[in-house]
């Protein structure tokens, strides 16, 4: 089952148990990946799907820090619940220690020795990790390793 195939069930079982937050969470997301398919005239694959909800989750993320910073409790809560149902559907997440054993065989096999070659180094990488890990984080290790 590809991902916008278990979105639609998913959704369907939130309608039956009328959880009404989930419900709403992955109509949002849903809505974000209709909206994509109609642009390109195609349905989306398992990549481009993972793709929205990396960014979808990024969004929560920024918006989540904003609302700390403002007090808002309330909005911060709702944010970071839907960024849990969101979570669900991305590969499991890569461990600090994990990015850097890939960081650091992904700088050999680019032959990167220095800070002003991390675009090389990232544009390698970044496919390896693609939904399994924040590319802040993966910036902030080929910026430590490429000291």
């Amino acid at each position: 089952m590809n991902l916008s195939e278990r979105l639609n069930e998913d959704m369907k079982q939130a309608m039956k148990s009328q959880d009404k937050f989930k419900l709403s969470t992955i109509r949002m997301v849903r809505a974000t990946i209709k909206n994509l398919e109609i642009d390109l005239k195609r349905p989306l694959n398992d990549n481009e799907v993972l793709d929205i909800l990396s960014r979808e989750i990024k969004q929560r993320k920024d918006a989540l820090q904003e609302f700390e910073k403002a007090g808002r409790d309330d909005l911060a809560a709702k944010v970071k619940a839907e960024a849990e149902i969101i979570a669900v559907y991305l590969p499991e997440q890569l461990t600090e220690e994990e990015i850097k054993v890939i960081v650091q065989q992904t700088i050999q096999e680019t032959g990167a020795s220095s800070k002003a070659e991390i675009g090389k180094v990232m544009s390698a990488l970044m496919p390896k990790v693609k939904g399994r890990a924040d590319g802040k984080l993966v910036n902030q290790a080929v910026q430590q390793l490429l000291q």
